[in-house]
């Protein structure tokens, strides 16, 4: 949403009052941006955020919540509403729609979001097919690397590894600065025979929306170091930053265990009581069986992130 519609922007129960009207955003004692001044003028220019009217936009989010999806159970904090606010441009509409999607996607396909957590997923943590790289790129954007033919098939099933990956999203997304610098999915398929990487296809089928980028290679590096600069890449990928280590992320993931017990692993609601007459994910209608194509759309990440 462009800066010159922003005095739109206002929540239902303040829709006829102009933003010089408004009252003062609500003082409130949940959240401390910890952004830095470079971040918030980043999330400024690229994401419409406006520092001094965030706590308004968060209420607003909060009381379409309300009052448009009454029942679903959702985490209404302030630091929780920001992550949907800011992966649509502080458009409350579009925020609403990729939480119920968040929330949709969460209750409907409980093979992978029942019980996740990274004891869960040890098998898949140490067989090195995801790590996040220590080093940044130079936007700031933590990379994410696949490496699809660290999968036996005959081990664990493919939604272990689709498990994986949420979690390590979830765990990214929880810093404000992952927010507003996105996150880079390094994906790669060298020596991955044709009928695993099918398997894989609907990760990278679909233009992803919000804080991720893919970036694919194969044998020649150039296009990769044109994208990631060598000397925060490992020497697996052409680079001066050491060998790949993969313990020190699976750490931190485990030292989160009761942050996604909490999330993840506490009994709840059916999923009709939950969404009520939410919306469905964007293109996808109310009726549509959960079948394999259903569960490949859900597989491309973009609904929830």
């Amino acid at each position: 949403m462009s800066e010159e519609s922003d005095s739109l922007r206002t929540s239902p129960s303040a829709a006829s009052l102009s933003e010089s009207e408004l009252p003062p955003p609500l003082a409130r004692t949940g959240y401390v941006c910890s952004l830095t001044e470079d971040l918030v003028a980043k999330a400024r220019e690229e994401l419409q955020e406006k520092p001094e009217w965030r706590l308004r936009d968060v209420q607003a989010l909060r009381d379409m919540v309300r009052k448009e999806c009454p029942n679903l159970s959702t985490s209404l904090e302030d630091a929780f509403l920001l992550r949907f606010l800011r992966a649509r441009k502080f458009d409350y509409d579009r925020a609403l729609q990729l939480l119920i999607n968040y929330h949709s996607c969460r209750r409907s396909w409980p093979e992978v979001f029942n019980n996740l957590r990274p004891s869960a997923l040890k098998e898949v943590l140490a067989s090195g097919f995801l790590t996040v790289l220590p080093h940044t790129d130079p936007r700031g954007c933590h990379i994410l690397c696949l490496r699809p033919d660290r999968w036996i098939p005959s081990n664990y099933p493919i939604t272990e590894n689709i498990r994986a990956i949420y979690l390590t999203l979830e765990k990214l997304i929880q810093s404000e600065e992952t927010q507003v610098n996105g996150i880079v999915i390094l994906a790669d398929y060298k020596g991955v025979s044709l009928s695993k990487a099918s398997h894989f296809g609907p990760f990278i089928a679909k233009k992803v929306i919000g804080i991720l980028q893919f970036f694919l290679h194969g044998s020649d590096l150039n296009s990769l170091h044109s994208n990631l600069p060598r000397n925060i890449l490992p020497k697996e990928y052409g680079g001066t930053a050491g060998e790949l280590d993969i313990t020190a992320w699976n750490a931190a993931l485990l030292a989160s265990e009761e942050d996604f017990v909490r999330e993840f692993c506490q009994p709840g609601p059916p999923c009709d009581s939950i969404l009520g007459q939410a919306l469905p994910p964007e293109g996808l209608s109310p009726e549509a069986p959960c079948d394999d194509s259903m569960r490949a759309v859900k597989s491309q990440l973009y609904s929830c992130y």
